[in-house]
């Protein structure tokens, strides 16, 4: 694929859509007419550069997004991005997720879940002719190989400057593939964060729902060697020093003011076909729904609330109830849309355009066939890969996998392992091994693996796997109580709940490992050769999607180029720009949503119960009307959560919202019920994110908490 060809689709298709796109940084150029036109008050050509303001400030989180406001390394991010590293540092006597934490001082700053990164994209280059290069006769897994020995080389070419992080990415499903180059910051401290009854204000009552009253946000900060080389944690480093950062404003924005998002968006679907938008909405969504729920209820069930086994579950409760939240809204939303309708006709037209012209049938028209064919045969065994997959959640199984894994990659050379098990991931794999510590409990996950293996058990004998069926003594008929006696013996031999124990096994070797008698170390033994076997299958599949699917989104490409329609990659966690405004929307017929929330709406909705419980002062201050100067005089109070038309998604949480001079007006954390639909399709008149007004967040760090300490060290704009 021309890169030309995608910036004069853009150029062509900008002006007339609404405000979808999550366009990459260099095709911003190409819109510089339009986004002037529509407030932006910045050279749209600095947008593209990413090592200068403002695009330098905007970091990955690997997850979420955040933001330097500070000279000192300050970065801003969500209350529920920081949630592990505040988790990973409460106790029942200290509860920093129930209190609130700030520190006052450097020295009183507390280290963040290990293995907590902060990443600085210092460069995103266009390498697909090296990815593809020489590859074109291979197929299947040989295909796939290549793309990863490709890949790798070029991430080992880029890291071998000290303290960077590299990374391959593919747009269009393989179409295009460009490195991104990262510095890594690995000292990450946890510096301030408001109580759950600020930061998490409405719990999963008011998630994705509108009106919200939440302070989504905390802060960390990131530390270097003395020498600014980045650096593991060490009382010696000291507070990175960007090359640049946000101005906060205290002024804020009103209704229909132009905003724009530069954030690590994780992954959207508008390019799937209508068979995957079928199975996906009608099979994975409602089963993915029903486990999570489920799992959630076997933590509750096992975990009392208070305990310290429910606190080291709190964070995987969060995500769980968001995901499970977010699926419910996915189901409803298609039932009463058209999307597969729309897919089909889209589908339906593309064919049509492919016939219309001999060479467009000759390189497009066997496409569509091939890759519906590859999506059935993907889905042949899905209920047990779902139940197989969800185990993931569990702690033993997948550590004990992992360590034996890690033991048989070691016997081969660097470059010839498994992504995930070079040296370059030793670090971030030795942190897994750490952080267990505080998100696991013997009790918890025996419960999950028992319910997920009771449903395992019942599947057709056709979808059974021997080994499995061998270590936990599944025969044709389930045994429950049999099963949950081998789960107790198992969890109670086992030594891997202990962290120095699985530190040990990282450096053991194989036949170290077929000589254990700990029962999830011979479990991983096993299951190692099935293990394999599936997953050169999954990869011989993978490689012979990543060859047709690039087709297939050329033919997209190339159709939409020709009808004037927005040409933007799916999101894939890289790093990207949304545009918009400030505006409400009509959720319903007869309803209307403004476009801001008030401190009063927090006083309406407080019962003094979790989740609307905030702090007795938060309520005073309220009620004496202590606006200080963060009044926003249209709606006669603070303003606490406002909502927009940017185009975002999962991992755009912590971005920052900016005005058109690139000032921080707020932070983005959500989206609205309606708009969750969006990662298939953006419709204009539902799709509205939902930002934490800054002028809030001043207002709770200024009157509530005093942390005057930390907005001394912010350049606020009044």
């Amino acid at each position: 694929m021309k890169k030309w060809l995608l910036t004069v689709a853009v150029a062509a298709s900008f002006g007339a859509q609404a405000d979808e796109g999550m366009w990459q940084p260099y095709q911003l150029p190409a819109m510089a007419d339009e986004l002037k036109a529509k407030g932006l008050e910045i050279d749209a050509k600095s947008i593209s550069k990413l090592t200068e303001f403002p695009m330098n400030a905007v970091i990955s989180l690997g997850g979420c997004t955040a933001s330097f406001v500070s000279p000192k390394g300050l970065a801003v991010t969500n209350h529920h991005c920081a949630y592990g590293s505040i988790q990973y540092n409460s106790t029942p006597e200290k509860n920093l997720l129930k209190d609130g934490f700030l520190a006052k001082s450097y020295g009183e700053e507390l280290q963040a879940t290990p293995g907590s990164r902060i990443y600085v994209t210092e460069a995103v280059t266009n390498v697909t002719d090296k990815v593809k290069k020489g590859l074109d006769s291979k197929v299947g897994n040989d295909y796939y190989l290549g793309i990863e020995q490709k890949e790798k080389a070029l991430v080992a070419e880029c890291e071998a400057e000290d303290g960077y992080r590299c990374k391959v990415y593919s747009f269009h499903g393989g179409l295009e593939y460009y490195l991104v180059k990262q510095l890594e910051i690995r000292d990450v401290r946890l510096v301030y964060n408001p109580a759950a009854s600020v930061g998490k204000y409405g719990g999963d009552i008011d998630n994705w729902m509108w009106p919200r009253h939440t302070g989504d946000f905390s802060f960390y900060r990131g530390y270097v060697s003395k020498d600014g080389k980045p650096a593991d944690f060490s009382k010696d480093n000291v507070p990175y020093e960007p090359k640049s950062f946000l101005k906060v404003s205290a002024k804020g924005v009103s209704d229909g003011d132009f905003v724009m998002v530069a954030g690590y968006p994780g992954r959207t679907n508008r390019y799937r076909t209508a068979n995957e938008v079928e199975n996906t909405f009608e099979w994975a969504y409602p089963e993915g729904k029903m486990l999570r729920e489920r799992f959630i209820e076997i933590i509750k069930e096992t975990a009392p609330e208070g305990s310290d086994e429910r606190i080291k579950y709190e964070s995987l409760i969060a995500g769980l109830a968001n995901y499970a939240k977010n699926f419910t809204s996915m189901i409803e939303f298609y039932g009463k849309s058209t999307m597969l309708d729309d897919r089909k006709g889209r589908e339906t037209d593309l064919a049509t355009w492919i016939k219309q012209d001999k060479k467009r049938q000759q390189q497009y028209g066997k496409t569509l066939a091939e890759l519906d064919k590859l999506i059935a045969e993907g889905q042949e065994n899905q209920a047990r890969d779902t139940i197989l997959g969800y185990i993931r959640y569990t702690t033993m199984v997948p550590t004990a996998r992992k360590l034996y894994r890690l033991a048989n990659e070691k016997q081969l050379d660097d470059m010839a392992r498994e992504p995930g098990y070079q040296e370059r991931d030793m670090i971030s794999f030795k942190s897994r091994m750490e952080r267990i510590d505080r998100r696991y409990a013997a009790s918890v996950d025996k419960a999950v693996l028992l319910d997920m293996l009771k449903r395992y058990a019942v599947l057709p004998a056709s979808e059974r796997i021997p080994a499995l069926d061998k270590v936990f003594g599944i025969g044709k008929m389930l045994d429950a109580k049999q099963l949950s006696k081998t789960l107790d013996t198992m969890y109670a031999n086992t030594q891997l709940g202990d962290m120095e124990t699985r530190l040990a096994w990282m450096d053991k070797s194989v036949a170290d490992f077929k000589a254990s008698n700990d029962p999830f170390i011979q479990f991983a033994v096993a299951m190692y050769d099935t293990d394999m076997k599936a997953e050169k299958k999954e990869k011989e599949l993978a490689g012979k999607l990543m060859k047709v699917r690039p087709q297939y989104m050329d033919a997209i490409i190339a159709f939409n180029t020709e009808q004037g329609k927005p040409v933007y990659a799916d999101a894939n966690s890289s790093l990207r720009v949304t545009v918009g405004h400030v505006k409400g929307y009509s959720p319903e017929d007869g309803l209307r949503a403004l476009p801001f929330t008030r401190l009063e709406g927090i006083l309406a909705k407080d019962t003094g119960v979790s989740p609307f419980d905030a702090p007795a002062k938060q309520l005073e201050l309220i009620k004496q009307k202590q606006y200080g100067d963060f009044y926003m005089k249209s709606i006669d109070s603070v303003p606490v959560n406002f909502l927009s038309t940017l185009d975002t998604t999962g991992g755009n949480s912590g971005s920052p919202t900016l005005n058109g001079r690139a000032e921080l007006v707020g932070l983005l954390f959500d989206g609205v019920y309606e708009s969750i639909i969006g990662d298939w399709g953006y419709d204009p008149e539902t799709n509205r994110s939902i930002q934490v007004d800054s002028r809030y967040m001043l207002w709770v760090m200024k009157y509530l908490d005093n942390a005057d300490n930390l907005l001394a060290e912010m350049e606020i704009v009044h």
